[in-house]
């Protein structure tokens, strides 16, 4: 399963970007559209305030989550 890590780079530490792999700075946008078309199965998009973010599907982890 790939790693997605929010880079925590937008305004009250929102993520404008995320680590994918071995990618280090996805757009938001880019990365919510690669999620809803099913490319990581770990994952979900969430709209808050009108924009969408990538979540971690829940689980007891901790470590895989998106914000560490």
């Amino acid at each position: 399963m790939t790693k997605i890590i929010g880079n925590n780079d937008g305004e009250g530490g929102r993520n404008e970007s995320y680590k994918i792999g071995p990618r280090p700075k996805v757009p938001r946008t880019q990365a919510v559209k690669e999620v809803k078309a099913g490319k990581y199965s770990g994952a979900h998009v969430v709209k808050i305030n009108g924009r969408e973010y990538v979540r971690d599907n829940p689980d007891n982890s901790k470590k895989d989550n998106v914000n560490r």
